[in-house]
């Protein structure tokens, strides 16, 4: 019969915290919390997310692994229940389970997922340390409820944390329903009269196993055939760090006290049904612990249930559950007191008896059919209660982005004597694959921007060479066209390559026309530009024509004479418009029923070019393009957030996709500063930075891309994290994007420092490679 209270208001349920087959209290009580509430509300459904040190074979439930000391998948995991079907999300809080300081690593999910979080506190400490106290205040302030399984908790909760408690709901730990019966057999294989003791659990020295076998001479002096039962495996981090002393010397103790015949020890991690033989088949359980601050226990609360005579010292769950005569409290390393409470409880059967009653009755409001129905009712009330705050990401500071320059080193080992390679398995670069036109026009545009900003050191000198040298080598004499794939072996894989690379190409020439300080350059550029401006002019792909303005409109800058030049601006530039006319309207903004990559070229050149030409409706068809391109790659959070590598539709584009590029974070860094210097809106250089954060670590997942040590940069930001090789595109679409943005923002500087020059309306700083460009 369903409780009267409990209207289940969610149909997807997740937990975080450890999972079966783990062995630790945590993961027992995950998984039983899980099908407690899978029994209070079966059309529920259930997933966990397990925090996890090492691999195991998990059950269905459990979704996906949280490695503990991984940070990002902390932030992963958020994305993951962000885009899921999860109505609330149930958090088991221990602090040794998460990664980082105190678990600190748990705030990043906490921080970032927008759901109703219900956070069931395992330990709330006494007399925490200034940083335990710290993490605590923010999970309870990050979460909607919490849970507590003691009424010692709720006190510390408001003593310590100061909580409203009316935010804090008290459910019991839950435990299995033992039957009078269920350990029968086992107590017919123990064999003798007894009196038969138990303690079960992870061993750990704080476990005070010791003082019950030092209790053990006095015990069996008067009762021969008593016996000691430790169940449980050694405790994993124990293990790890003391490998089994601590079980060997509980050994050690017994025979040297000549007590082994009567203890017997366990070493397993026995199963709930198993659990339940064994504490319905002893007559005492023992919890001698060490730790007076402990305000749960698993341990006790399963033997609660089982209708014994329960000995504890008395740390705060003990004093809690064992009162009104529902047990007995003994000092702390008492061995003698242990001894004496069971001797005294077996001379009195009457006072045995009514004591196991009592706690069975107390151990009854807590079988987990009952805490299943009082989570379902915490997880509603959370529902209700929850109020979504806007979440704004916290934007870097602009001088602590720009404050070092990234190092070069990783774009000179991906450089060798023929040029860049393009990909890189992880740091490695990969000679399998070759070399591309693509890449090394790329990696030449890099150069000269770093060029014009006067740090052209002799290394940096050669790189542009060997990059320049590429393109020259890459172009096709005979039909005027560039190729694209080059082998190892620097043999060619194709007479011409794409028309992007084709275009791609172009723009690095004119922008080397107009902007290497070394005369011979300029004029190497400028042959092999003008040989390929013929065959350009039958392009047909939308990329294509920008990179052409990009690169004709750079050339103009410095040879404002060539007819050639001209005459290719205004061609692609007039394809490219009318494109925009034909397709853009006000919901749909752009040029083509797809957006693709390096999307945001396409307002850039639209703006370049109706500037250059003083065509002012291409100029702001640019702008607005550029625009909407924006809000529609802008999330909830205010971050950069671009479409996938897959490109998308109108019912696609605005929507969470990955496997987002480097390549778009780049190319709307540029575009932005483009607009910035042709309006003068502060506006474009604020996203112009909103988008360089993308590599830092500002984006969907919480994540940085780039290394500014050696400068690499992975390829792209995946549903599970990052793809992490570092290849040519990447790693350079990171490094022009600093340079562009840190030249955007020292001209912004400077141009506040010499005051307004804004009533100039003949000149205006526009690309962000040099100087002014004067309208024509």
């Amino acid at each position: 019969m369903p409780h009267p209270h409990s209207l289940n208001q969610f149909g997807f349920l997740s937990i975080v915290g450890t999972h079966l087959p783990r062995r630790c209290g945590i993961a027992t009580f995950t998984a039983d919390l899980a099908a407690a509430i899978k029994q209070a509300a079966p059309k529920t459904q259930v997933e966990v997310l397990a925090i996890s040190d090492d691999e195991y074979e998990y059950p269905e439930a459990v979704v996906a692994q949280i490695a503990s000391e991984d940070r990002r998948a902390y932030s992963l995991a958020a994305a993951i229940l962000n885009h899921s079907n999860s109505d609330v999300l149930s958090v088991q809080h221990e602090y040794g389970i998460f990664g980082g300081p105190c678990g600190t690593y748990l705030l990043d999910l906490l921080r970032k997922v927008e759901r109703p979080v219900v956070t069931t506190l395992h330990t709330v400490l006494r007399h925490p340390s200034k940083d335990q106290k710290a993490v605590l205040d923010e999970i309870i302030e990050l979460s909607t409820r919490l849970v507590v399984m003691s009424h010692t908790a709720l006190d510390l909760l408001s003593e310590v944390h100061v909580v409203d408690l009316r935010k804090v709901d008290y459910i019991p730990h839950g435990i299995p329903e033992i039957p009078r019966t269920a350990g029968c057999s086992l107590r017919a294989e123990l064999g003798g009269k007894g009196p038969i003791l138990l303690t079960f659990g992870l061993l750990s020295p704080d476990k005070g196993i010791e003082d019950v076998i030092r209790a053990l001479p006095e015990l069996s002096a008067e009762h021969p055939e008593a016996k000691y039962l430790v169940v449980g495996a050694t405790h994993p981090h124990i293990k790890a760090t003391m490998g089994e002393r601590y079980r060997q010397s509980l050994h050690v103790l017994a025979n040297t006290l000549g007590v082994s015949k009567h203890v017997e020890f366990v070493d397993d991690f026995v199963s709930i049904e198993r659990l339940v033989e064994y504490l319905s088949a002893t007559d005492f359980y023992i919890t001698p612990y060490h730790n007076p601050m402990q305000i749960t226990s698993g341990t006790l609360a399963y033997s609660m249930g089982a209708g014994k005579v329960v000995i504890s010292t008395p740390y705060e769950y003990a004093k809690e559950v064992l009162a009104e005569r529902r047990g007995i409290i003994v000092p702390f390393r008492d061995p003698s007191a242990i001894a004496e409470a069971v001797l005294t409880s077996c001379s009195q059967p009457d006072v045995q008896t009514d004591m196991g009653t009592r706690a069975r009755e107390y151990g009854s409001q807590m079988y987990w059919k009952k805490v299943g129905m009082l989570y379902v009712e915490s997880m509603n009330r959370a529902i209700q209660e929850y109020n979504p705050k806007p979440v704004v990401s916290t934007p870097l500071a602009v001088n602590k982005i720009l404050h070092d320059r990234p190092s070069l080193a990783h774009l000179e080992s991906l450089t060798d004597d023929t040029g860049i390679l393009q990909h890189a398995t992880f740091t490695i670069a990969n000679r399998s694959e070759g070399y591309c036109v693509d890449d090394n026009a790329r990696a030449l545009l890099f150069t000269l921007l770093l060029e014009t900003r006067a740090v052209l050191t002799k290394s940096v000198a050669n790189l542009q060479s060997r990059y320049l040298s590429f393109l020259a080598d890459a172009l096709n004499e005979r039909t005027g066209r560039f190729r694209n794939f080059m082998n190892f072996r620097r043999e060619w894989l194709e007479e011409a390559g794409s028309e992007d690379s084709q275009g791609r190409t172009m723009w690095a020439l004119g922008e080397a026309i107009n902007r290497s300080r070394c005369p011979e350059r300029s004029s190497f550029a400028s042959k092999l530009f003008f040989s390929a401006v013929q065959p350009m002019t039958r392009s047909r792909s939308p990329r294509t024509w920008a990179y052409l303005i990009l690169g004709a409109t750079a050339c103009l800058e410095s040879r404002p004479n060539s007819k050639a030049a001209r005459s290719l601006l205004e061609s692609a530039a007039s394809l490219l418009h009318d494109l925009f006319k034909r397709n853009a309207n006000d919901e749909w903004m752009w040029i083509e029923p797809r957006v693709a990559y390096a999307n945001a070229r396409i307002p850039q050149a639209m703006i370049r070019a109706g500037y250059f030409l003083g065509n002012e409706e291409m100029y702001h068809d640019g702008v607005k393009s550029l625009k909407w391109l924006l809000a529609r790659q802008t999330n909830e959070a205010g971050d950069f957030s671009p479409v996938g590598a897959g490109g998308a539709s109108p019912c696609e584009f605005g929507h969470l996709q990955f496997d987002q590029q480097p390549i778009e974070a780049a190319s709307t860094v540029s575009a932005c500063t483009t607009a910035y210097k042709a309006s003068g809106e502060q506006h474009f250089l604020d996203d112009a930075t909103r988008c360089f954060e993308w590599f830092l670590g500002r984006n969907e997942l919480g994540v940085s891309l780039a290394n500014s040590e050696y400068g690499g940069c992975y390829d792209g930001l995946l549903r599970d994290g990052v793809n992490r090789n570092q290849g040519a595109e990447s790693t350079l679409s990171y490094l022009t994007a600093f340079e562009e943005l840190r030249v955007a923002h020292e001209e912004c500087e400077s141009t506040r420092f010499l005051g307004d020059t804004s009533s100039d309306t003949n000149t205006i700083p526009l690309f962000s490679f040099g100087p002014a460009i004067t309208r024509s």
